[in-house]
């Protein structure tokens, strides 16, 4: 009996690893096993820094929130202590955008919460 090779799925695999490495220097998107190396190592790195853009973009918030309190006369831990006990729900991303764009705005949080 002979050897059955499913060629449509084999070429579909092939296709999908060539296609995705489209726009890779030299043989990175020419060569399958070369792609399909780079491909892994760059969705490794995707995963990760999806992760860490979380972490960088919580900085940032944080550091213009502290630069926005020390204008006002106080630090970030202190405001932020401040804005819990007040109960006043409003997140890292939303406080760095008021200070950053409507200063007027984050100045009346903080005489608010004095």
């Amino acid at each position: 009996m002979p050897r059955s090779v499913n060629h449509v799925a084999s070429r579909k695999r092939r296709k999908k690893i060539l296609k995705a490495a489209r726009g890779y220097f030299g043989a990175r998107s020419k060569v399958l096993t070369v792609a399909k190396h780079t491909l892994d190592r760059g969705m490794a790195y995707a995963f990760v820094h999806r992760r860490a853009k979380k972490r960088a973009f919580r900085r940032l918030w944080i550091a213009r929130i502290n630069a926005a309190a020390r204008m006002e006369g106080l630090s970030y831990s202190r405001f932020m202590h401040m804005l819990n006990t007040k109960n006043i729900g409003l997140n890292r991303k939303a406080l760095a955008d008021l200070a950053m764009n409507h200063p007027e705005t984050f100045k009346a949080i903080v005489n608010s919460v004095r």
